[in-house]
C-alpha cells in the first residue's frame, strides 16, 4: 500500500462527499460518549489533518477547509496541519457557520456524524446556516471511516473491578439514588452514555482509553435500581459478572441504538453535554418521551466520600514521592545539556512505575523547555523534541493514575548553567506573582454558595497589576481513579458562559490550583497543586464557610522566587506548605533524595 499524505486522505474524504452528494463534513476530536480522550478508532481529526491536540475541529467541503482551535493551540496548529490544505481558524472568535456561509453555495448539504455531536451544538449550527439555503445532514456512517483504510479498531480489553474499599459506596447503593432521583423527576430512566459516569456508577473500570481507565459501554438506568449495561461480551470476565450481580442486564454494545427504541412510551432523561444527536434521535424514533437533563451521576461524583479522598492523600503522596525524586535527578543532570524533553518524561514516568501501582499516566505529560514552556498545552514528540537548555526555565505538567486516585501536578524549575547564569528578574518576578495567586487560591475562604468563576480572579489579581494574564481556567475538577478533568466544578473566568465556571463549590469536591504565566519564544511558568473543598470553622461565623486544603506535596522551585514581593504571611504559608511536604515525603525517601527534599523545604 502506498504511503497517504494528509494531501491524499484530504482528497479522499472529497471524493467520498461526492459519492455520497454531500458537499461538506465536520470533523470533531470526539467519540460516541463525548469522552475528553477518545480511543485510537476516534483520532479522525489528527488522522486527516495532522493536528494533535485535544480540542479543535475540521470542516471541509469539495472546494475549502479549515481547521478550528482556541488561543491553546494556535502555534501548535500551524506546526502540525499544512496551511496549503487547511485554513487556520481561531475560536471563539471565528464561527464554524459564519465559515460555511463564506465557503458554500445555496443549496449546500454539509453532513455531520450524530454520534459525535450532540443536540445543542447540531441545533446551533442548523441555525447560523439555515438562512443561507444550507442544510446540515446527519451521515448514515462517518465518512472518514470509509477511506481510513487501516483504521484502528476498538479496544477488547477487560473491563476490571473497582473495590468497594476504593470506592466508598456500592453501585447498589449508588444506583438507588439515581432511581430515586428519577422518581423524583418523574421519569422511567436515564441514559448515561459518559464513560466516567458509567464507571463511577457500577463500580467498574477499563483499559479502553489513554489516560482515563473507563470501559467503552453505554448504560440506561431504570426508576427500580436496575441497569443495562451495553459493553462487548469479551470485555466481560466472571469477576465481573460476580461483582455486578443480578440487578444489571449485560447486553452487547451494538444493542444499544435498538434497545433505545424499546423506550417506546416511556419516560426519559439524557444529559445534553454527553447525549449525541445519535441517542436522541433513536429515542425519538422510538416513541420515548425524551428530555435533557444533567446526569444525576455527576454532581455526585463530584463530591468524594471519606474513602475516595482517603485514597487521593495516599495517591498524592506517593505521586509525590516520585514527583521530587524527578526533580532531584533533573537538577542533577540537566545542567549537562544533555536531557531532551522526552528523555525527561520518559524519566518522571519510570520514578512514577518504581513507587508501585500506577496504571497509566493520567495525560500527556507537558514536558516543556525554553520556549515550549510558554505553550501551555505543548505536547512533546519525536519532532518536536529539544534539549533543555542550561540557563533556561523547564515546565513539567503531568499526572498518575493510581487506584486509589488520580493525580495532577506542575512544577517550573530553572536549570543551571556551567556558566553561572540565573533567571532573570522578569522571570523570577512573573513567577512570584504566579505563586502568589496560587496562595491566594489556596487560602482562600468563601462562603457555602460561591462558584469557580467568582474566586478566579483570586489567582490573577498579581499578574493584572504588572498588566500580564494567562489564557486558560485556574482550575478544573479531578476523578477518583477517573478523569483528570472532571466536572461540573470549574475554577476559569464567567465571562463568555464557561462550562461548570457557575457550579457551587462543594465540600468533597477536588479542584486543580494552577495560576500560570506564558512570554510567548521565551518561557512560561505554572504552579499547580490539587486542592479538596473543606468546610471552615470560623467562630462566630454567620453561616456555613468553605475553603480548600492542599492534596499535593512537592518542593517549590524556590531559584525563580523573589522573595521582597511576598508578604510576611505568604512567606509563612509557603514555609508551613514545605513543612507538610517534609513530612508527607521523607518517611518515603532516602539518602540524597532526602536530603535534597530537606534543603528544597528549609525555611525560605
Amino acid at each position: 500500500m502506498l504511503m497517504q499524505t494528509h494531501e491524499s486522505r484530504l482528497k479522499a474524504l472529497r471524493e467520498e462527499l461526492k459519492r455520497r452528494d454531500l458537499t461538506g463534513f465536520v470533523i470533531p476530536i470526539s467519540d460516541e460518549h463525548m469522552s475528553e480522550y477518545v480511543g485510537e478508532y476516534a483520532q479522525r481529526l489528527a488522522w486527516l489533518t495532522g493536528f494533535g491536540g485535544s480540542a479543535g475541529f475540521a470542516a471541509v467541503t469539495l472546494t475549502h477547509a479549515a481547521i478550528f482551535v482556541d488561543g491553546r493551540y494556535t502555534v501548535q496548529v500551524k506546526d502540525q496541519v499544512d496551511e496549503n490544505l487547511f485554513e487556520y481558524r481561531s475560536i471563539p472568535g471565528d464561527s464554524l457557520g459564519d465559515w460555511l456561509k463564506d465557503v458554500s453555495e445555496e443549496g449546500a448539504k454539509i453532513a455531520y456524524d450524530p454520534w459525535l455531536h450532540t443536540w445543542n451544538w447540531v441545533a446551533g449550527l442548523e441555525a447560523a446556516v439555515e438562512a443561507a439555503g444550507i442544510t446540515m445532514v446527519p451521515a448514515d456512517s462517518n465518512p472518514i471511516d470509509a477511506v481510513w483504510a487501516d483504521q484502528p479498531v476498538p479496544s477488547d480489553a477487560a473491563a476490571i473491578v473497582h473495590t468497594e474499599d476504593l470506592a466508598g459506596r456500592s453501585s447498589a447503593e449508588k444506583r438507588a439514588d439515581v432511581a430515586d432521583w428519577l422518581c423524583d423527576e418523574g421519569l422511567d430512566a436515564v441514559v448515561v452514555p459518559a464513560l466516567d459516569s458509567i464507571a463511577w456508577l457500577l463500580n467498574i473500570r477499563g483499559q479502553d482509553v489513554a489516560h482515563t481507565p473507563v470501559a467503552l459501554s453505554y448504560v440506561i438506568a431504570h426508576k427500580d435500581g436496575r441497569a443495562d449495561l451495553f459493553i462487548a461480551p469479551e470485555k466481560i470476565t466472571p469477576e465481573i459478572t460476580q461483582h455486578l450481580g443480578n440487578a444489571i442486564t449485560v447486553r452487547p454494545r451494538d444493542a444499544f441504538q435498538a434497545a433505545l427504541g424499546e423506550l417506546s412510551g416511556k419516560h426519559v432523561s439524557v444529559d445534553p453535554e454527553f447525549g449525541v444527536v445519535g441517542i436522541a434521535q433513536a429515542l425519538r424514533a422510538g416513541g420515548a418521551n425524551f428530555t435533557f437533563k444533567q446526569d444525576p451521576t455527576i454532581l455526585a461524583k463530584a463530591v468524594k466520600n471519606a474513602a475516595e479522598v482517603q485514597g487521593h492523600r495516599d495517591a498524592q503522596a506517593r505521586d509525590g514521592a516520585a514527583v521530587s525524586r524527578f526533580l532531584r535527578w533533573l537538577e542533577v543532570t540537566a545542567p549537562a545539556g544533555e536531557i531532551d524533553e522526552l528523555a525527561a518524561a520518559a524519566k518522571l514516568e519510570g520514578f512514577r512505575r518504581e513507587h508501585g501501582d500506577l496504571r497509566d499516566t493520567s495525560f500527556d505529560t507537558i514536558s516543556a523547555a525554553a520556549g515550549h514552556a510558554a505553550l501551555p498545552h505543548y505536547r512533546v514528540d519525536e519532532e518536536s523534541n529539544i534539549t533543555i537548555p542550561p540557563g533556561s526555565i523547564y515546565l513539567v505538567d503531568s499526572g498518575g493514575q493510581y487506584p486509589a486516585g488520580t493525580t495532577d501536578i506542575t512544577r517550573t524549575v530553572w536549570i543551571d548553567a556551567p556558566d553561572g547564569r540565573e533567571p532573570t528578574a522578569e522571570m523570577k518576578d512573573r513567577f512570584t506573582r504566579v505563586l502568589k495567586g496560587h496562595i491566594q487560591i489556596d487560602r482562600a475562604v468563601f462562603p457555602a454558595g460561591t462558584s469557580g468563576g467568582q474566586i478566579d480572579a483570586l489567582a490573577r489579581q498579581y499578574l493584572w497589576e504588572a498588566g500580564v494574564d494567562y489564557a486558560h481556567g485556574t482550575g478544573h475538577g479531578v476523578g477518583s481513579f477517573l478523569g483528570v478533568h472532571e466536572g461540573p466544578q470549574r475554577i476559569a473566568k464567567p465571562a463568555g458562559g464557561q462550562a461548570g465556571t457557575s457550579q457551587e463549590l462543594l465540600a468533597g469536591m477536588i479542584c486543580s490550583n494552577e495560576p500560570g504565566y506564558y512570554k510567548a519564544g521565551a518561557f512560561g511558568i505554572r504552579i499547580e497543586n490539587l486542592v479538596l473543598t473543606v468546610e471552615q470553622d470560623i467562630a462566630g461565623a454567620e453561616g456555613r464557610y468553605l475553603g480548600f486544603e492542599p492534596l499535593t506535596f512537592v518542593p517549590i522551585g524556590r531559584r525563580l522566587i523573589e522573595k521582597s514581593l511576598l508578604t510576611d504571611s505568604e512567606i509563612a504559608w509557603l514555609d508551613a506548605y514545605h513543612d507538610q511536604v517534609r513530612a508527607i515525603l521523607a518517611p518515603q525517601l532516602s539518602g540524597d533524595d532526602l536530603a535534597w527534599v530537606e534543603r528544597e523545604t528549609a525555611p525560605l
